[in-house]
């Protein structure tokens, strides 16, 4: 009897909680940038010639770069596009494939290997979700030749 009483007491508990979640607006899909955030390559420049291991350094301004696990307003990741020729859609997260690395560890550098010959990289900064800002909080896009 007691356990009956206890299951019963932890069915109502949890469907309280669930309730209470559940009356939680949800984030919208694409939150707005802060107000003069943006994003760029530090390295390299557009036009720079570089060997097939290439280091890139990663800028922000007037946002905070945080882990994916960090749900804070106001904060996100980066996501490095590469040889892409137009952003994924608003819609859904940012692709994870060749094309579209994802640091969702927060980080603000990288070494990618990449194959001889004019490649195009922009960086795309998103949510802890991967989703992107609306409008997009993307990098000018570079051209750079790997000899």
């Amino acid at each position: 009897m007691r356990i009956a009483i206890l299951a019963a007491a932890t069915v109502l508990v949890s469907a309280a909680a669930f309730a209470k979640d559940a009356a939680k607006p949800m984030p919208s899909a694409n939150p707005a940038p802060p107000h003069g955030a943006r994003v760029f390559i530090e390295s390299p420049r557009n036009g720079a010639t570089v060997g097939q291991d290439v280091h890139i350094v990663f800028g922000v301004s007037d946002i905070k770069v945080a882990p994916a696990t960090d749900t804070s307003p106001g904060t996100g990741h980066h996501h490095l596009l590469i040889d892409v020729k137009e952003l994924p859609p608003l819609d859904a997260p940012i692709p994870a494939d060749a094309n579209h690395k994802h640091y969702g560890k927060g980080q603000t550098e990288d070494t990618i290997h990449l194959s001889p010959g004019d490649h195009t990289l922009q960086l795309d900064f998103a949510d802890y979700r991967h989703v992107q800002f609306n409008p997009p909080l993307v990098s000018q896009k570079i051209t750079i030749h790997v000899k």
